[in-house]
């Protein structure tokens, strides 16, 4: 089946991230342990893009779940469509098979697709496709990375409710009494949980994970992902290009450093490649008229009061 075409700028489609050595190390000890990598950084640092990069890189399934404040552990395992059946009872359609309403979540899949698509063994084999494998082409891989995005924002209940499935590659399914359990031709997935920072996480959740902060931003290692993104743009990268990839660098870095604490948040990768793209779009470079603007307009955001 052919991929799904990208758009908008945070697709998170895989094909660009501008790897470390030290952050392929920690993922390389995530898979050696078993255990989920954690990644923290500032908002905008690259976070929920590293799993979908590593994901097409290396060839493996790929699936993700942004958490909310409404988010429960098992939305991640299985949910229920209670509705529905309900809907089904009333409607008298005779005996009913409660796996016909079980919808497996991103874990069972990247830990026992086999399973996952007969729902337990419960479902006949024509129930074959994966709806949340995001690259499709991949649909046979015996591998998956699972980015759970967010975590933070999530009761604290919910990450210590992970604590078993994540470590013993096992869980139950309450309505059917179903045994999901990693099959043995699956490799072990790929867990990536990030987090912003913006709650304290339990404390035996992080022991249980491989943790990374991800560098703040220096001009250099802008200018390279600017480059990284041109390139993959097929933008052809002259002179005056670099000149503006550059100087939006700089007025990023001034920006962090200007002092200006609770009046703004600072600006991050993914605001500093939002105005690369206006200048090329718009022709706008140092010293054009509306370069205070758009640098106001996409780096220096008051913050809300």
């Amino acid at each position: 089946m052919a991929e799904l075409p990208s758009h908008g700028p945070d697709s998170r489609d895989g094909t660009v991230y501008d790897m470390p050595a030290d952050l392929t190390l920690a993922i390389k000890v995530a898979v050696a342990t078993n255990r989920p990598l954690l990644l923290s950084g500032d908002p905008g640092s690259g976070k929920s893009s590293l799993a979908p990069y590593w994901a097409r890189e290396n060839d493996l399934r790929y699936y993700e779940y942004v958490v909310t404040s409404r988010t429960q552990a098992t939305d991640l395992l299985w949910t229920f469509d209670s509705v529905r059946r309900l809907a089904d009872a009333q409607a008298h359609r005779g005996r009913l098979n409660d796996a016909d309403y079980i919808v497996p979540g991103v874990l069972w899949w990247s830990l026992a697709p086999e399973s996952a698509r007969t729902r337990g063994g419960l479902l006949s084999a024509r129930h074959h496709h994966d709806p949340m494998e995001r690259f499709y082409r991949r649909e046979l891989t015996k591998g998956a990375v699972v980015l759970i995005d967010e975590i933070d924002k999530a009761d604290p209940d919910v990450p210590n409710s992970l604590l078993v499935p994540l470590g013993s590659h096992e869980f139950t399914v309450w309505e059917t009494g179903t045994l999901v359990r990693r099959e043995t031709d699956t490799e072990a997935p790929l867990i990536v949980i990030t987090t912003n920072g913006e709650r304290d996480l339990p404390p035996a959740f992080v022991r249980r994970c491989v943790t990374f902060t991800l560098p703040s931003p220096t001009p250099d290692s802008l200018v390279h992902i600017a480059q990284l993104h041109l390139q993959h743009e097929g933008v052809e990268i002259d002179d005056a290009m670099m000149e503006v990839a550059i100087a939006l660098a700089d007025e990023l870095m001034q920006v962090r450093t200007s002092g200006v604490g609770d009046c703004q948040r600072l600006p991050s990768t993914a605001e500093y490649l939002d105005a690369l793209r206006a200048c090329r779009t718009l022709g706008i470079a140092p010293g054009h008229p509306h370069w205070q603007l758009l640098r106001s307009l996409t780096l220096a955001k008051p913050t809300e009061r």
